[in-house]
């Protein structure tokens, strides 16, 4: 058997996205961190979430999600949306053995093209969905 690990390529770099406890189930209210007009969002769905028999999907950072908004102007209420959740309460561990939380679950809302619908994003965004989407982390006013 080889004495290399499964995460480990051939070339030694590693190829996988690290997995932080998704602490966003469905059901649950974000507030929506950008200036598109929406204020609260309802969490419907996690794209690319791979479940199991009665296990409720959840989100975490940097994860595209399909959300309703519940609150805003009125051209964007009751409409079904894509987001990226940019903050989480739930404390997510980063490699060093820092944890991070935040004050409240935030997305920011994007077109069905992958275009962030605001221009600014309001409050910090976790390095994670930074990393993950470079749109956003030119938008973003403080990353942590």
């Amino acid at each position: 058997m080889s004495t290399r690990s499964r995460a480990v390529s051939a070339k030694g770099v590693l190829e996988y996205r690290l997995r932080h406890c998704r602490g966003i189930p469905i059901r649950a209210r974000l507030v929506c961190a950008d200036n598109s007009g929406a204020r609260t969002l309802l969490l419907i769905q996690v794209s690319r979430f791979g479940g199991r028999l009665r296990r409720i999907p959840a989100a975490n950072v940097g994860d595209l999600v399909t959300v309703s908004v519940k609150s805003g102007t009125p051209e964007l209420r009751k409409q079904m949306m894509r987001a990226i959740v940019i903050r989480q309460k739930f404390p997510i561990r980063r490699p060093d053995g820092t944890r991070v939380t935040f004050e409240d679950n935030a997305a920011v809302l994007v077109t069905p093209e992958g275009e962030l619908k605001g221009t600014e994003i309001r409050g910090p965004v976790a390095r994670e969905s930074a990393d993950r989407w470079p749109k956003l982390a030119a938008m973003a006013s403080a990353i942590i």
